[in-house]
């Protein structure tokens, strides 16, 4: 006879394994400047940093203002960079609203977006 002891625990094991590879997606886990910063001075670059590796060639970043004019943000790849961190060189910005958006290639194969947004005082 079954015990109920062991479905359960057969369910909470076989329900653990199946989210395994869901979590292995690339999160982000900080980023300079912060979502919803206020800034006095446009940013030399954003950083985005992850909890897990990504494939840098395939990744990318894009600063969006609030009219929907697109900055390009070229990612900079640097020796001493971790390989969970994304760089990107940001042009002077104009004051106002501007959204980061990125896209990174996971190296579990997965491709993860995002955005946030951060504000550049007059």
């Amino acid at each position: 006879m079954i015990q109920p002891r062991s479905v359960v625990f057969a369910a909470a094991v076989l329900t653990l394994a199946a989210s395994g590879p869901a979590t292995a997606h690339s999160l982000l886990l900080s980023s300079v400047p912060v979502a919803n910063a206020v800034l006095t001075t446009s940013p030399a670059s954003v950083t985005l940093r992850f909890n897990n590796r990504i494939e840098k060639r395939l990744s990318r970043v894009r600063l969006v203002d609030e009219h929907g004019t697109v900055a390009t943000a070229p990612t900079t790849p640097a020796k001493d960079e971790s390989a969970e961190t994304l760089v990107a060189a940001v042009p002077p910005l104009a004051p106002g609203a501007w959204r980061v958006e990125w896209q990174v290639f996971s190296t579990d194969g997965h491709v993860v977006s995002g955005s946030y947004q951060f504000r550049l005082a007059p």
